[in-house]
């Protein structure tokens, strides 16, 4: 049997259908970002990263910066295992009540990822509750799909961002059933920001368990970066919400907040936290700075919203064609895998900008995208050469233009 013969050929069909993935190799450099150093052939030596989901900056601010410096130094590189037996440390105490104060909850809990965090979690409750039914907003990232999949629980799909369609959906389940209405807050690939009220109200109705994924939302919105459900005075009525410190934290790891025997109970049976190795401290430390500090400053966020409206006016005045959300996500639509990847490619080696293309199965065929994050530290300079750039192409390559 040739294994790499099945390889390659699955491979190439990738490549003809323009969806084959190519990494850049680029090189960040602490304090210079959104600047980075190409090692990719054909392309300017430095290049400006448009496609970040670091959205404020904060993997390049110097107190984070120290506190991870200083942990490794003093405490060493790993954590020395899993918690359960070498690796629970001071830096993961203070970090998870950071975090629990951050959304008003009572406790919360590390994981390696995001992605990590939600499969392990979804997946525990829905095989450890009794009779669990877990109801997916039919957008859910994949870490959401896996977990519920992996739970071997009954699963529901319900239409994207509708209220209406979850009550009927929650109607129809047995009376032994328990319910968990799993949804995010910020859809990444589109922008768009769920109808959180209508949903918490229609969960309520039901007495089901809430499920709340902010990942591209904490750090973002709210007074104190609390995410969606801060910003709309909702957090004390959600169950579960889940985040990431690989965002706008700037750092990366995952983590679940809610009440004492939530937490502990995931804790507990989970297999995505019982058998990974933790976070190393210095990390655990890193996040710790930056939660904290964009608990007290607008100032990045104020920036990063400014740059955001000044970008989407740019693009609207020229017919760029975009996806309208009230988010900080700006996704440029193009509608086409191989023009995608063709302007991707063209961006980069003549303009030095880079935006990596989104297709499929990240989005579904014929949504294929460049999705712009633009942060506070994009320069004016930067909208505008990016805004020269996209205008050249859009008229070289005679692409559609939005309909005023």
């Amino acid at each position: 049997m040739d294994y790499d013969a099945m390889f390659k050929g699955a491979l190439e069909a990738l490549k003809k259908e323009g969806n084959y993935r190519i990494f850049a190799e680029l090189e960040r450099e602490a304090g210079a970002f959104p600047k980075a150093i190409s090692h990719a052939a054909a392309t300017p030596e430095e290049v400006t990263v448009w496609c970040s989901n670091d959205y404020l900056g904060m993997g390049q601010h110097p107190a984070v910066i120290d506190a991870m410096c200083e942990t490794a130094r003093a405490c060493g590189t790993g954590a020395g295992g899993t918690r359960n037996i070498s690796g629970n440390t001071h830096q993961h105490a203070l970090l998870e009540a950071e975090l629990a104060d951050l959304h008003g909850k009572e406790r919360a809990l590390l994981f390696t990822s995001g992605y990590v965090s939600n499969w392990a979690a979804l997946s525990t409750l829905g095989s450890r509750l009794p009779n669990a039914v877990i109801l997916s907003d039919e957008k859910n990232h994949a870490s959401m799909i896996e977990g519920i999949r992996h739970s071997r629980a009954g699963k529901v799909i319900w239409r994207h961002n509708d209220p209406e369609d979850l009550d009927a959906k929650l109607s129809d389940l047995p009376k032994e059933a328990t319910p968990i209405v799993a949804f995010e807050s910020v859809y990444s690939m589109d922008g768009d920001i769920c109808p959180m009220e209508e949903i918490v109200e229609v969960a309520e109705k039901h007495g089901a368990m809430t499920y709340l994924d902010e990942v591209h939302a904490v750090g973002m919105y709210g007074p104190r970066g609390g995410g969606v459900s801060e910003e709309r005075g909702l957090a004390d009525r959600i169950t579960l919400i889940e985040g990431t410190l690989g965002k706008a934290f700037g750092v990366v790891g995952g983590y679940i907040t809610g009440s004492e025997a939530l937490c502990d109970f995931i804790r507990s049976f989970a297999s995505g936290f019982i058998f990974t190795t933790a976070l190393p401290p210095a990390v655990a430390a890193a996040a710790q700075v930056s939660v904290a500090h964009l608990k007290r400053s607008e100032m990045e966020r104020m920036r990063q919203r400014a740059q955001v409206k000044k970008l989407r006016a740019r693009l609207d005045a020229m017919g760029i064609p975009h996806l309208p959300n009230d988010s900080h996500i700006i996704p440029v639509m193009i509608q086409d895998p191989v023009k995608c990847r063709m302007l991707a490619d063209i961006l980069m080696q003549d303009f030095g900008i880079y935006v990596q293309p989104i297709n499929y199965p990240t989005v579904p065929k014929g949504t294929e995208r460049l999705r712009f994050t633009p942060g506070p530290l994009h320069s004016d300079d930067d909208i505008d050469h990016l805004v020269r750039a996209l205008e050249t192409l859009w008229r070289q390559c005679a692409l559609a233009r939005a309909v005023a």
